[in-house]
């Protein structure tokens, strides 16, 4: 299909701006050329149902740059969990060089959709990580090593918790990217994040361009380290939800 790339940087400027982050205006080629890729790779791989310009731009490219609204330290070792066609990892990436990422996904083919993609552009603080997040969570070379951790993933919130947080260094955060339902989902938490060791920072809102719907980014902190039953073995989070 015909990808009208004028128009999604139009659609994206004008919400950076609305959002105060315009430093990101400079790297518009760079998420152009990636949008351009997703929408083509999508014609053979299911990567996402949002490809007509305004939304891959508001939906996918400002909803995962909406992280940078908060304050985040200057250096950073980050994850993005369920990554799917690599958001909010790769427009993050592209925006903070100086931040490393790993993109955690269960599906091979689409990392190496993203893998290829990252690297005819250029972009070098990105690896990726083909694993389940259960298992992740126990791998020593993964656990508890993230200052940051992020999700845009479809779970519910206790269910992400059990996922994420193992990861997260301690005194690090994890960032649930959630609509409407989150803070719905935050009042199901209370068990999990006791059993977790983590605590609500803050819930930031923000309201997305062209009427496009909200947003609520979610921030955890972690306290003290993940005791060791979690993650609990593979597809057990899904099946019966901490509480």
């Amino acid at each position: 299909m015909n990808f009208d790339a004028k128009r999604f940087e139009q659609v994206l400027l004008q919400g950076l701006q609305e959002w105060g982050l315009e430093e990101c205006a400079v790297h518009l080629p760079s998420f152009t050329r990636f949008s351009e890729s997703v929408v083509e790779t999508n014609q053979t791989l299911n990567l996402t149902r949002l490809i007509e310009p305004e939304e891959m731009a508001v939906k996918n490219f400002l909803d995962s740059l909406g992280l940078l609204c908060l304050d985040w330290p200057e250096k950073m070792r980050c994850l993005d969990l369920g990554t799917g066609a690599g958001f909010p990892g790769v427009p993050l990436a592209i925006c903070r060089p100086q931040w490393s990422f790993v993109l955690l996904d269960s599906l091979r083919k689409r990392l190496r959709f993203i893998e290829g993609a990252l690297e005819s552009m250029g972009v070098e603080n990105v690896s990726i990580l083909h694993a389940r997040a259960e298992d992740a969570g126990r791998d020593q070379s993964h656990r508890e090593s993230y200052d940051l951790v992020v999700s845009r993933a479809v779970a519910r919130l206790p269910v992400l918790l059990e996922l994420a947080t193992p990861l997260v260094k301690v005194g690090g955060c994890f960032v649930a990217y959630k609509s409407n339902e989150g803070r719905e989902e935050l009042q199901e938490s209370s068990a999990a994040m006791r059993k977790l060791n983590v605590e609500t920072e803050r819930v930031f809102d923000l309201e997305l361009p062209l009427a496009m719907g909200e947003r609520s980014l979610i921030v955890f902190r972690k306290l003290s380290p993940t005791p060791s039953a979690y993650p609990r073995r593979a597809g057990l989070p899904n099946k019966q939800p901490l509480g």
